[in-house]
């Protein structure tokens, strides 16, 4: 791990703070809650989302539009069009948006439609893809692959760094076990070594963890606990009816609810969330 000399501590209070916004940020004191639903399905689907996740507040939506399945019968996001709603939900409600590209022909498309674009858990080895995003001017969310361990995490970090965008932020989301009972195992261990050993924000995603809805709650109060930077959780108006992962989603009450348990734990590690985080709708005048 020596040989990631961008990504590593150069000492113990080093740490990064990213802006995805002017009034958002990962990495300091304000801890970053990330809610939405796996992919976008409809304007009106992610209008309810922004508007009912305003109340959290959350700091920043979450929706998929490429999204890579097990199987290619499956849904596979709406592409272009679904960018397109996320755009008029970011400037509808003045929050940063977050979606995932799966290839070099995706960034440009994404990158003027998103605020921070991530790589998949599939695709953090895809190293001409994270060369390719260490050129672009806008933040990562680089999610740790199904198997791999902290140092191939890490390096994989390195190649974004390594090639120019200082900004990237880590997502622990859970590692393959021989354990069928959870989705995958939550590795909070690792949060605690990464914040340790890196000066790059750590977030978690505990939906993807878990696999099942009535985990997710606990495990992102856990995280916050052992001193992640913030927590990226799926939501949806009905989960029951999610056209991906529906499983796992939460409905958006319990997001909200979520939220306001963290609060008294943020508090207990010197960390808050912010009330206002520039998820209300702009008012215009006629």
């Amino acid at each position: 791990m020596q040989k990631a000399k961008l990504a590593l501590k150069t000492d113990t209070q080093q740490t990064t703070v990213i802006h995805l916004s002017e009034q958002v940020t990962v990495g300091g004191e304000n801890l970053l809650i990330v809610g939405g639903p796996c992919s976008v399905e409809s304007q009106a689907q992610m209008e309810a989302v922004a508007s009912q996740l305003a109340i959290a507040p959350v700091q920043a939506l979450r929706g998929g539009v490429y999204k890579p399945r097990t199987s290619p019968y499956d849904f596979q996001g709406m592409g272009l069009e679904g960018l397109q709603i996320l755009s008029s939900i970011r400037k509808q409600y003045s929050v940063p948006v977050i979606t995932e590209v799966m290839a070099i022909s995706q960034i440009e498309e994404v990158m003027a439609h998103a605020d921070v674009l991530q790589v998949g858990s599939r695709n953090m080895q895809n190293f001409d893809l994270l060369k390719a995003l260490g050129q672009v001017n806008k933040p990562i969310v680089l999610k740790r692959g199904l198997a791999a361990t902290i140092e191939e995490f890490v390096m994989a970090a390195e190649y974004i760094l390594s090639h120019g965008n200082p900004n990237v932020i880590l997502c622990e989301r859970g590692i393959r076990s021989f354990d069928t009972y959870t989705r995958n195992v939550l590795d909070l261990g690792a949060v605690v070594a990464l914040k340790q050993i890196t000066h790059l924000p750590v977030i978690v995603d505990p939906s993807h963890a878990a696999g099942k809805r009535e985990l997710v709650a606990d495990l992102a109060r856990a995280a916050i606990a052992c001193g992640a930077d913030g927590v990226m959780v799926e939501c949806h108006p009905v989960p029951e009816q999610s056209v991906s992962d529906a499983r796992q989603a939460l409905s958006l009450d319990e997001m909200v609810n979520l939220v306001r348990s963290l609060r008294a734990i943020a508090a207990a590690v010197n960390r808050s969330i912010p009330v206002g985080a520039g998820t209300t709708p702009r008012l215009s005048l006629v």
